[in-house]
Formats: structure tokens, C-alpha cells, sequence
């Protein structure tokens, strides 16, 4: 019985998350290509901005945005697309955000840095509340801070543009709550919705990516003292379960009794704010 409800309870999630049974990359392209490029028009407005870490979900979002503002530009309607360079300081992996780049090909490149604004912050707040965000969760702390200013500056860009931040979310990091709540997390658009880690990867190479890049080892890169910390090592699970999980295969029972337990605590993340009417 108990065995049971869990897997209805996965299924859930996968209808939840707009997980499909079906996936073939070169279509998933053209549908969130045209979406991209739908949505843009419709709102009126004039470009993308999306940051591009080094990672594969903001090379595969960066592809599919290039895609559409060119789809656009060829039907007489003026867009641009502004990749956005966000590091704190010196990134350890400044190599790969800068092939990423190359194969991107965006119409604009703009590089902020966002460690003086995020230690300032955090200054700020230690200041005088120290006794609250200081000890072993210190650089956890710091590492949510980095992740909204880096939001903070791509609303920046695309409010003076009049253009869409793009986020960069995907159905594995959804299920796992894998993302700074109105930071990483806050943006106009997903393209990536629906799709979870293999899914991207598949349309990144059906895109042109090189395999150094569509199969880079995953981290967030948040905490400064774990730079290039891997997202499975977060997790306490495996990429491949999770993706088996939300394409509804079985796995192993601790798996994914992590996987549940973490999508249960991070529902809050995945809500809107809470409202007295709700």
C-alpha cells in the first residue's frame, strides 16, 4: 500500500512539473524556440537578458534565445539577445563560461561583477544581526546573497532595454528546490520548464554544443569555501535517478525517499507568496 502511494505521488510531481512521456530534442528546440520568440513579441518588448554561468542549462537557455531573436530579426521585428557575465570576482571556471560564449554567439556580452555588492550586503547584514548568519552556514548564506544581486542585475539590464530575463529552472532542479528563492529562481520566462537534466543536455547537443560542455560536472557554484561544489554532492542523489525518477522509472527506495522528502520541504519554492485569502 505504502509502495503504492508512492508512486502515485511520483507521478504527480512528474504531471506537476510538465514532465512528458514522449521527448525528441529537435522538436523540444523548435517548440521553445517559437516560444521564446511568441512570447517576446507579444509582450512588446525588445530583447532577452539571460546570465550565462559556464554551466549547461544558460548554454542550452542561451542557444535557444540566440534562435529566437534571430527567428525575429528575419521576420522584420527588432530584438536583441544580452548574454550577461555575472562572476564573483574571479570564477573558478571562467574558462567554460567563456566557450559557452563562443558557441552562443549572443548579440551582446555584458560582464558585471558582482562581488562588491554582494559583500557589501553581507557586511551589512552581519552588521548587525552577525550572531544570525555567521558559523558553519556562513558562505550558504552569502552564496543565496550572490544569487540575487546577480538577478538584481539582469532586471537592471532588462528594465533598460525593455527587455525578458530568462531563468534558466528545468524540471530536475524544480524537483529538488535547487535554486535561491527570488533569486536564481525569480525570472519573465523558463524555456527549460518540462525538461529534466538528460532532456537539456540532448537539446544542447541537437543545438551544436561540444560534449566538454553539455557534460560538464553540474554545480551552482555558490559557497565560496567549496567553489565548484557538484550539485549531486548537494543532492545526496545522482542526476541520472533523478531524471529516471521524473521519467517514471524505478528506483532505488533511499533515492527516492531523498527525492520526496526534498520536493515536500521545498514546495514553498515552487508557490506564490502566501495570502490571507489563500
Amino acid at each position: 500500500m505504502k509502495e503504492a502511494f508512492l508512486l502515485e505521488e511520483q507521478q504527480k510531481i512528474i504531471e506537476a512539473l510538465g514532465v512528458t512521456s514522449q521527448f525528441d530534442a529537435g522538436e523540444e528546440a523548435e517548440r521553445r524556440t517559437s516560444f521564446l520568440a511568441n512570447y517576446l513579441k507579444a509582450s512588446s518588448a525588445k530583447g532577452f537578458v539571460l546570465g550565462i554561468s559556464g554551466g549547461v542549462d544558460s548554454l542550452t537557455a542561451g542557444l535557444l534565445a540566440q534562435r529566437a531573436v534571430e527567428q525575429l530579426r528575419s521576420g522584420g521585428y527588432d530584438a536583441t539577445f544580452v548574454a550577461v557575465r555575472l562572476p564573483y570576482g574571479e570564477q573558478a571556471d571562467e574558462a567554460d563560461a567563456q566557450a559557452c560564449l563562443d558557441v552562443i554567439k549572443p548579440d551582446r556580452t555584458v560582464r558585471i561583477n558582482i562581488q562588491p555588492a554582494a559583500d557589501a550586503m553581507m557586511a551589512e547584514v552581519r552588521r548587525e544581526v552577525d550572531d544570525l548568519v555567521a558559523g558553519p552556514r556562513l558562505h550558504f548564506h552569502l552564496g543565496n546573497v550572490k544569487a540575487r544581486q546577480r538577478m538584481i542585475a539582469q532586471y537592471a539590464l532588462a528594465g533598460g532595454m525593455r527587455g525578458i530575463v530568462i531563468g534558466t529552472d528545468h524540471a530536475a532542479e524544480a524537483l529538488m528546490g535547487f535554486y535561491t528563492k527570488f533569486g536564481d529562481g525569480a525570472a519573465d520566462i523558463l524555456p527549460l520548464s518540462g525538461l529534466n537534466k538528460r532532456r537539456v543536455r540532448a537539446v544542447a547537443k541537437h543545438l551544436g554544443a561540444p560534449d566538454n560542455l553539455v557534460f560538464k560536472v553540474p554545480t551552482a557554484d555558490l559557497e565560496s569555501d567549496a567553489p565548484l561544489k557538484p550539485d549531486e554532492e548537494v543532492y545526496g542523489v545522482t542526476y541520472d535517478e533523478i531524471d529516471d525518477f521524473l521519467e517514471g522509472r524505478e528506483i532505488r527506495k533511499e533515492s527516492l525517499d531523498r527525492i520526496l522528502s526534498t520536493y515536500r520541504a521545498s514546495g514553498h519554492k515552487r508557490a506564490l507568496p502566501v495570502a490571507l485569502t489563500d
